[in-house]
């Protein structure tokens, strides 16, 4: 985990928000917000929620992606990578991280989660409150395994992939990149077409070009 004294959360919403709960849990002490939505004076638990960047930032403070939107979040880090900013990478203290296991940048680590030995998350990853991925799967950057989702082991999954809610991806499966699996989906067989799956086992229901 990156820490500093304070941390820049990109984003106002609920991602956002579990973010700043799981950051002050680990020893943040100050956080903001910066959202184009925010209104004047909004804050959250005290912290302040602003439009555009302050001039003050700390030189120690970094700074954390948090749409939960895999392309926004995306976007999010990009321009915190090309601005040369420091980029944190969270995880919660009641979260279980394997031997061997490899967390990229600007990753997110939720409460209750689990990271098998050997995994590897990629930049910008999202995983959430009771997760598991389990031994030896690679998670691609920019991806989101919802609360209670479950990869198991030498599972491989692509780029921009959301896993919804209580999905299950069954051992040494393989999903390219831009699928989204809809809640409590049962993934039997490897994706080769980006798309929305939903079902037990998952049907591809949206095609989705490039």
């Amino acid at each position: 985990m990156t820490k500093s004294n304070g941390l820049i959360i990109m984003g106002f919403g609920g991602h956002a928000r579990s973010v700043a709960d799981v950051a002050l849990s680990v020893g943040f002490n100050s956080l903001l917000f910066i959202d184009e939505n925010a209104k004047e004076g909004e804050t959250f638990l005290g912290f302040k929620v602003l439009k555009d960047f302050p001039l003050d930032i700390p030189d120690n403070w970094t700074f954390m992606p948090a749409a939960g939107d895999n392309k926004m979040r995306q976007k999010q880090l990009e321009l915190m990578r090309s601005a040369q900013k420091p980029i944190a990478t969270i995880v919660s203290k009641s979260a279980t991280i394997g031997v061997g296991a490899k967390l990229s940048v600007g990753c997110f680590v939720a409460h209750h989660a689990h990271i098998g030995p050997m995994a590897i998350i990629g930049d910008g990853c999202i995983v959430n409150t009771g997760a598991i991925v389990e031994h030896e799967c690679v998670v691609g950057d920019f991806t989101h395994l919802s609360i209670n989702s479950t990869l198991a082991g030498r599972s491989c999954l692509g780029n921009l992939v959301l896993l919804g809610a209580g999905a299950i991806v069954i051992d040494g499966i393989s999903i390219t990149d831009q699928v989204t699996i809809g809640a409590g989906g049962v993934v039997v067989k490897s994706l080769y077409r980006s798309g929305i799956y939903v079902g037990v086992p998952v049907k591809l229901i949206n095609f989705t070009a490039g």
